[in-house]
């Protein structure tokens, strides 16, 4: 068995299949050996080989007529967040011990109906809170990037850590992702992958479980800006089981890669330039201002007043949505239940068993932003100033500018179990620094592998866009990729 075919982008992937040059029961193979022999960086917690088998050669039955779908016969790996039917899905959390859904959630179930195959489920962040993928029940997930002369483990980031190494490590063609915080654009930067996080409402996010409900989105991490548009024009789409779902139609996205940025006016905010910021990040980011001003953009300099603000009120936020969204984990329906000597006995012993570090403080510190008393001096100052962030953006692209260039995240990846990091989480909290203020508005961003730093680890690039004008992102950072032109794949040592 050779891994050869896995080595092409999802594009390619699809193009060959439909030229019948390789079917997609050999790809999926090709992925499933790929993976039994990466278990090192532990990038999946279910492996679904036979169904995955089973879907691939239906496709191929399909392909065979002249038939299929836009992503017919690709193999495919999906985060646990997103429920599939009869398979393990349990958000890497022990309190969802066993779960196995009745149903399939609307995003995962777009995918299928396009013909891609499910190889298993990826491994994250518990309940997708965390930005190194640390904090799974299932242990940490391998970068599967090392520094140059080093063997040290690096973190992929989180929480779509799994996503992110399963697709730089080729153990799929390209993955589902969730991004509440940082969750995708982060895990890209740090793996050389391009994550893009859509507009809030774009993917449906019925059958995904909650982590904050008002800044939760699906979204795609794939190997090429191509690729993620292919993927994302599959899994967007209006969804009248999810109220916050918008009814708009979906682009080709990949039609829109190819468009360039000739006349367009890219944005800098000056509050993003944050003391201590290494100066490696500072020159990409001028670097990748140079390349899309060298195809036609305009650069502008602008203000986003607000943006230190932003980080604060998403940790107020988003524990006190996830306090609310996980108090449903009692043990008493489905998942672990620790007995005890009465049903509060029993809740109590559930959580402090079920929940992981991480999990339970968040969950205290949202019980703690939404008790009576502190309710109006957090929860509702945090939700004044995310309302102040969304109006920042608001008046910058009324004035003229189209989409905002950042750095994605404040350097390369970082060591498995970093002390500096293990023993304060403000610092890990400082991960999402760059890429939070996008979920507080509900505005989409994408993260494009832009360099390299002085060990040789990947750096990325975010663009932020318009509401619904994701298009703009894709063409943008096709213009980073395409300028960039280095390889951002890692040198196989698993």
């Amino acid at each position: 068995m050779t891994t050869e075919l896995t080595k092409l982008s999802l594009t390619d992937t699809v193009k060959g299949l439909k030229n019948k040059d390789f079917t997609s029961k050999e790809v999926t193979a090709s992925y499933l050996y790929a993976i039994e022999k990466a278990q090192s960086l532990n990038a999946y917690v279910a492996v679904t080989a036979d169904q995955a088998l089973d879907m691939a050669e239906k496709s191929d039955e399909r392909l065979a007529k002249g038939e299929g779908g836009a992503l017919e016969g690709v193999p495919l790996g999906i985060k646990d967040l997103f429920c599939t039917k009869g398979v393990h899905s349990q958000a890497a959390s022990h309190i969802l011990d066993g779960f196995k859904p009745e149903y399939e959630s609307t995003v995962t179930q777009n995918l299928w109906n396009d013909g891609a195959v499910m190889l298993g489920k990826l491994n994250m962040d518990e309940f997708a809170m965390g930005s190194s993928n640390e904090t799974s029940y299932y242990g940490p997930v391998i970068n599967p990037w090392r520094a140059e002369g080093g063997n040290k483990d690096l973190v992929p980031g989180g929480s779509s850590g799994g996503s992110a190494s399963a697709v730089a490590g080729w153990l799929c063609a390209g993955a589902t992702a969730t991004d509440t915080g940082g969750s995708i654009r982060q895990p890209a930067a740090f793996t050389g992958t391009v994550g893009i996080k859509p507009t809030y409402g774009r993917c449906s996010r019925w059958g995904v479980v909650a982590f904050a409900s008002s800044l939760d989105q699906a979204g795609p991490i794939a190997r090429t800006v191509e690729d993620c548009a292919h993927l994302m024009t599959s899994m967007a789409g209006f969804d009248p089981k999810d109220s916050t779902s918008v009814d708009l139609a979906v682009p080709d996205f990949a039609a829109a890669v190819e468009r360039g940025v000739k006349g367009l006016t890219i944005g800098v905010p000056k509050e993003y330039r944050v003391e201590g910021m290494p100066e490696e990040i500072e020159k990409l980011w001028h670097q990748g201002l140079e390349w899309l001003k060298a195809e036609g953009a305009t650069i502008k300099d602008i203000s986003l007043p607000h943006t230190k603000y932003a980080l604060p009120a998403y940790y107020i936020v988003a524990p006190a949505e996830a306090s609310s969204n996980l108090a449903r984990y009692d043990g008493v329906k489905y998942g672990l239940r620790v007995p005890g000597k009465d049903i509060t006995d029993m809740y109590e012993q559930t959580r402090a068993e079920g929940f992981g570090r991480e999990v339970q403080r968040r969950v205290l510190i949202g019980t703690y932003a939404l008790s009576a008393g502190y309710y109006d001096a957090y929860y509702l100052r945090a939700q004044k100033v995310r309302t102040l962030i969304k109006k920042d953006f608001e008046d910058v692209f009324n004035d003229g500018v189209d989409a905002i260039l950042t750095p994605a995240t404040p350097s390369a990846a970082f060591g498995v179990a970093d002390q500096d990091m293990a023993t304060d989480p403000i610092k890990m909290y400082l991960n999402d620094i760059f890429t939070v203020t996008v979920n507080m508005a509900g505005l989409p961003g994408i993260a494009v592998p832009a360099g390299k730093d002085g060990q040789g680890l990947p750096l990325g690039l975010q663009l932020i866009g318009k509401p619904f004008d994701e298009e703009t992102l894709f063409a943008a950072g096709r213009v980073i990729e395409k300028a960039h032109g280095e390889d951002f794949t890692p040198k196989q040592w698993w």
